[in-house]
């Protein structure tokens, strides 16, 4: 499993992560990047993803303000 963290407070709202992987992203009421239902782990900004859904890679690297970090 992958975990997926977001900083919200980073976050500028610019919907690319949601873009990129609308599988594991998707924007709350705040305009905020969130981990969809299925993939967190509590808080809406933190969760754990399958290791073969390779998009939430290319979901941080799209990140412009670096707020998504999977390791």
């Amino acid at each position: 499993m992958k975990d997926v963290k977001i900083d919200q407070d980073t976050c500028i709202g610019c919907g690319a992560c949601e873009s990129t992987c609308p599988e594991v992203f998707e924007l709350n009421a705040e305009a905020k990047s969130t981990v969809v239902e299925e993939y967190r782990s509590g808080k809406e900004n933190k969760g754990e993803v399958p290791d073969d859904v390779d998009c939430v890679e290319d979901a941080e690297n799209a990140c412009p303000v670096d707020a998504i970090s999977v390791s």
